[in-house]
This record gives C-alpha cells, sequence and structure tokens, in this order.
C-alpha cells in the first residue's frame, strides 16, 4: 500500500528529495504523497523527524 502523510507533518521538506519516483509535493498545509506514483519504498518516513509518512 501507498505511503500517505499525516497532519503530523511539520513541513520541513526533509521527505521530498527523498523520494526516488518524485511522488512528494508541497500541499496546501503539509506535503502530500501521490499514491499513483509511490512505489512504497520507505525512503520518506526513514529522513522524517516526526514520523508523519505511514503505510495506508
Amino acid at each position: 500500500m501507498a505511503y500517505k502523510i499525516t497532519d503530523d507533518c511539520i513541513s520541513c521538506g526533509a521527505c521530498q528529495p527523498e523520494c526516488p519516483v518524485e511522488a512528494i509535493s508541497e500541499g496546501d498545509s503539509i506535503f502530500v504523497i501521490n499514491a499513483d506514483l509511490c512505489t512504497e519504498c520507505g525512503a520518506c518516513a526513514d529522513v522524517c523527524p516526526v514520523s508523519a509518512p505511514v503505510q495506508e
């Protein structure tokens, strides 16, 4: 299942450059993951300081 970013996101941007398929973009108040592009690699979760990316 694809990852999603929870409301715990602090919009630090650490996850975006780590995504190998560029599935992460900046939303209105938090970063978001395009589930259609996500390959479930977990790179975003590994670098997030608040553990906002979780598997759906």
